[in-house]
Order: structure tokens, then C-alpha cells, then sequence
């Protein structure tokens, strides 16, 4: 044994899932360590998009420096939209208000890893690379694991555990998660390739009788292809898929011979799809790929799991430091699983529509009407960008729905005039505190109730906006409404729920430099 780390909490897994758990709990000044098993960030090619609300949720707490730019609140109000498609069918349209960033950025993972990783180290994190769990025990007060490494074993004992280890998670393995489970019904070759002797395709999908192939245009002049069909959707799954393999399987289902050559990135997977029955076990969570996986298609399952990441970073940070209401780190699981919930039924939906059934041409044919007419549109883009999630209201009686239709709902970025001068909403979250905003001269005594919050909460007045038609707002840290004055509840008894009975003033609440803003 080569030592041993004591932490506040230890994160199982380096990818951005990880990473930015990492970065919101050292922000807030908790003891974080990151253990990863890679030795560096791999480009292997993974997912390459970030749908609209997680773009929005990661701007808003300075996670995305350099690769986006916010809208401006001042231009127009009109949405602006990314085409895209459903189940293999053009004609998408994700929306987004102007006022945010481009509703559907496309990163490499490898660049946004590499970007969220000098995040976290900034934040005070430490991470420690080549070092693979092999154990995890749970006590009633702190976690334990041993995790392998070139010098041997490292034991790190903490008070919570995250696993953002991925689908085939260690930490979920070894500890109390259960999980339901769908079965594969179809599977999928992947790998970047050379196309030779007049074997090329046209960029996008591509469909015949017999499956679909997707083909994209990447560097050094590679196509990197997907071949999905459903003959036999368990076939071979254990065994490292080859360029014969990839060749053949392509051929068939273009229905003609395919020539290919210098493979690279080979892989295989399918529509298996697996969610646990509730994301926290005592003292371990699991985040992204660890407690939800699905079919990758519509770009859904890295922006999920960032959005685990988001939630959940600002809730255990509270928890650790003391300043959490009596539930609120359960909520993580209340909230984020029926999201994950609807991921999966949703692509689960999309395989079966492109499931090559000619029965099923009349169904993508109406499919296809309603994209091109935009009838279904704004429905399916509010689903596949998550901007149609609406979190359930903690009231500090026990929850349940709320009378305001701002509570549970997204913050969207307005322009807000303060006596520091003009700013916006993702502005001023970038503090990563929970925010009361206060608007115009009234004297409804909120910031006096709000009082014996100030040391974990933020008190910003600004001028009334037609934008935002409360006197008040609580705004949590990832950006969703937690009360206004329109609701049942009163703000003393949230602010309770959230944070407890009371909050020291000498709290140190996460800084805008740490936190990117």
C-alpha cells in the first residue's frame, strides 16, 4: 500500500461528468479528490453534443469559457434555432431564446474534458490519474475505497462518494444500486475509416431495408460510420469488433460492396438501456453514465449527465458543509431521475421508429410532415434539449405542486439593472450562491426574512423588468426558480427547506473566480 488520502469527498471518474462534480464542490471549498484510471484525457471519438439546457445551466456557472458566447438580451426577443433531426428524420428545429447561447453547441469530448478539467484544478481540486478503484465499502460515516495504481494501492477515505465512473461503473457495482434494465434489440458498428475504389457516401443518415448508416465527413480524410441494424442485436457484444467486421456489416446493409481500409476507433454497442431505482445510496451517488445509459442518438446522453453533474455539485457541497434543509441532497435523485427516465424513453422511441419495418413508413412519413411543418417541432425540441424540465417545488412542507407557474422553471437570461450597474441573470449566478433578487423599492420585509440566510445566500436588487413580473425571485445555483411571491409558500420556509434553520454569517460561500465568472 502506497498511502492514504483523507477528502471530503471523492469523485470516481475524470470525464466531464466528474470533472464538473469536481469543480462545483472545491468551489465551494469542499476537500475533493478525482480518481480516474486513464493516465490522460483520450480522443477516442465520443459524443460531440451539448443540447440547449445544458449549454445554458454550464454558462450560467462559468464551465464553458471560450467555447460559447451568451446571446444578447438586448437584441431580440425571437428564438433562434439549430436544425436537426428525430430518429434519423431531417427537419428538427432546437430552439432557444436569443438571449442565451446557440441552442446545440458541437465539442469534441477530448476538448471539452481537457477545458473542465483546468476548471476543477482552478476550483482546488486535486485529481490522481492511472489509478483504477478496485474496492468500495460504505460506513455509517464516510466511504472507503482502494484504488490501484503503478505504485500500488491508494486508500482514500471520505464523507461522500460520487460515482461518474460510467456504464459499466465500479462504484454502482460495488455498492447498494439496483436497476431496471431494457434489453438490446438492436446493435451498432462504429469506427473512423479510409473509403477506397468508389466506396464513398454522402454525409448523414442513411437508410435502406435493411438498417442505417451514418456517415460523417472527419480530419486526415476518414469518414467515421455508424452501422445500425437489428438482425442480431446481441451478437458478438464481448468480442473487440474488427475492419472485416465493420466492412461487411456496412456492405450489407448499403446493399452493395463497400471497400474500406485503415481503421481506427473500432467500437460496438447497442440499445440496451439501464436506469438505477434511485441515484443515492447513503453516503454514494452516481452521476451520468453510472446510473442512467441508453442508445446514443439525439446527442442526449453526455448533456444528461452534465446535468446530473450541475444538480447535484451545489446540493452535496451544502450537505457537506453543513448548510443543507433536511432533504435536499434526496432531491438530487427526485429530480434528476424521471429527466433520465424520459431520455430513455425517448430514444427508445427513436430506435423503434427506425426500425427497417415497412409498416412503419407510413409513421415516419407523418414524422416527417410534422418536422418540415414544424407542427411537433417545438415539442420534440423542448424533449430532446431538456428545456421542457420542470423541477417539482420544496416548500418546507413537504413539497408538491405550486400555484406560481415560475416555480420549478428555468430562470431564462434577462438584462437586470442594479445599483453595481447592468448585468443578466447568467451573470450573476456565475457566484455559484443561491440567489434572491429583489426588484424595485418595495418594502415586503424579504430581505429581512432572508436575513439569517446571508451567509450561504446573495441579495441583489435590481429595476422591475417586464421580463421577469415578480417583486421577488429565489434562483437556486443551477438556474431553476425555487419561489416567488405568487406561490403558497413563504419565502422563510423555503429558504429553510434549501438551507436549513439557519445559516452562520462568516460562511464562505463559493467565489466568481473559482466559479469562472
Amino acid at each position: 500500500m502506497t498511502g492514504c488520502e483523507q477528502v471530503q469527498v471523492v469523485v470516481v471518474g475524470g470525464g466531464p461528468v466528474g470533472m464538473v462534480v469536481a469543480s462545483e464542490l472545491a468551489a465551494y471549498g469542499v476537500r475533493t479528490l478525482v480518481v480516474e484510471a486513464r493516465t490522460r484525457i483520450s480522443r477516442r471519438p465520443k459524443a460531440t453534443t451539448l443540447h440547449a439546457r445544458t449549454v445554458q445551466s454550464l454558462v450560467r456557472r462559468g464551465h464553458l469559457g471560450g467555447l460559447v458566447t451568451a446571446g444578447s438580451y438586448g437584441a431580440s426577443t425571437a428564438a433562434v434555432s439549430a436544425p436537426f433531426h428525430f430518429a434519423g428524420i431531417p427537419g428538427l428545429a432546437i430552439k432557444a431564446p436569443a438571449t442565451e447561447p446557440a441552442p446545440v453547441l458541437k465539442c469534441p469530448q477530448d476538448e471539452l474534458e481537457r477545458l473542465l478539467e483546468q476548471g476543477a484544478l482552478a476550483a482546488g481540486a486535486r485529481i490522481l490519474r492511472g489509478h483504477e478503484v478496485t474496492e468500495v465499502r460504505q460506513g455509517p460515516d464516510g466511504v472507503r475505497i482502494t484504488a490501484r495504481g503503478p505504485g500500488g494501492d491508494v486508500v482514500c477515505r471520505a464523507e461522500y462518494l460520487v460515482g461518474a465512473d460510467g456504464a459499466r461503473s465500479t462504484v454502482r457495482e460495488q455498492s447498494e444500486f439496483t436497476s431496471s434494465a431494457f434489453p438490446a434489440t438492436a446493435s451498432a458498428l462504429a469506427g473512423d475509416v479510409r473509403l477506397v475504389d468508389g466506396g464513398d457516401f454522402g454525409q448523414g443518415w442513411h437508410r435502406t431495408p435493411r438498417g442505417w448508416i451514418v456517415a460523417k465527413q472527419v480530419p486526415g480524410g476518414r469518414t467515421r460510420l455508424r452501422a445500425l441494424d437489428w438482425a442480431d442485436p446481441q451478437g458478438g457484444r464481448h468480442r473487440e469488433p474488427t475492419l472485416e467486421e465493420l466492412r461487411s456489416r456496412v456492405s450489407w446493409i448499403a446493399g452493395r460492396e463497400i471497400a474500406m481500409e485503415e481503421p481506427r476507433w473500432l467500437s460496438r454497442f447497442s440499445d440496451y438501456s439501464r436506469l438505477v431505482h434511485c441515484y443515492r445510496s447513503g453516503r454514494v451517488l452516481l452521476a451520468g453514465d453510472a446510473a442512467h445509459v441508453h442508445f446514443p442518438i439525439g446527442g442526449q446522453g453526455l448533456s444528461t449527465g452534465l446535468l446530473d453533474a450541475v444538480n447535484l455539485g451545489w446540493k452535496l457541497a451544502l450537505t457537506v458543509r453543513g448548510l443543507a434543509g433536511k432533504g435536499l441532497l434526496d432531491s438530487y435523485d427526485q429530480e434528476r431521475r424521471p429527466a433520465a427516465h424520459r431520455v430513455i424513453d425517448n430514444t427508445r422511441a427513436q430506435v423503434a421508429l427506425m426500425r427497417p419495418d415497412p409498416a412503419l413508413d407510413p409513421l415516419r412519413a407523418l414524422f416527417g410532415e410534422l418536422l418540415s411543418g414544424g407542427g411537433e417541432s417545438s415539442v420534440l425540441s423542448s424533449m430532446i434539449s431538456a428545456q421542457d424540465t420542470v423541477l417539482p417545488v420544496r416548500d418546507g412542507g413537504g413539497g408538491g405542486s405550486s400555484a406560481s407557474p415560475c416555480e420549478g422553471g428555468f430562470l431564462p437570461n434577462v438584462g437586470l439593472a442594479t445599483a453595481g450597474g447592468g448585468t443578466d441573470v447568467i451573470g450573476l449566478l456565475r457566484g455559484g450562491r443561491p440567489l434572491l433578487l429583489l426588484f424595485g423599492s418595495s418594502e415586503s420585509g424579504y430581505a429581512e426574512q432572508a436575513r439569517g440566510w446571508s451567509g450561504v445566500l446573495r441579495v441583489v436588487r435590481a429595476e422591475p423588468t417586464d421580463e421577469i413580473p415578480c417583486e421577488a425571485l429565489l434562483v437556486r445555483p443551477d438556474g431553476y426558480v425555487a419561489w416567488s411571491p405568487c406561490g403558497g409558500a413563504e419565502l422563510a420556509d423555503v429558504l429553510a427547506a434549501y438551507f436549513g434553520s439557519a445559516v452562520p454569517a462568516t460562511v464562505t460561500a463559493p467565489s466568481a473566480e473559482l466559479c469562472g465568472g
